[in-house]
């Protein structure tokens, strides 16, 4: 985990893999922005982002989806009037893994 999240690539997970543990979850998280929360007992991490009006609102949603893509990795995203809540898991596994916090490294950016 020396190399910044951001500057990783996120790789296909197919499953048949186990969830990071929640310990190490916890050791990604300190490389993050600190508004991101561990939830669901350790198998997503959520965020919430905070925006003047509804067109800065969705202007950040598409800036997310296009990192999103670019990632192979896609965030649930729930927003509406000033506000974006991102929760990131890795459905192929239903719990985190690397890709989780390489992408919201890169969110934060």
């Amino acid at each position: 985990m020396n190399q910044d999240l951001a500057s990783k690539k996120c790789v296909p997970c197919e499953g048949g893999v186990e969830p990071i543990s929640r310990e190490r979850a916890q050791e990604y998280l300190k490389q993050l922005n600190s508004d991101w929360q561990i939830i669901d007992n350790g198998r997503k991490i959520r965020r919430e982002f905070k925006f003047k009006n509804f067109k800065e609102t969705l202007n950040f949603v598409n800036k997310v989806g296009e990192i999103a893509e670019n990632e192979g990795h896609h965030p649930d995203i729930e927003f509406g009037w000033g506000y974006v809540n991102i929760t990131l898991f890795t459905h192929a596994i239903n719990g985190l893994f690397e890709n989780d916090f390489i992408l919201a490294a890169k969110i934060d950016s």
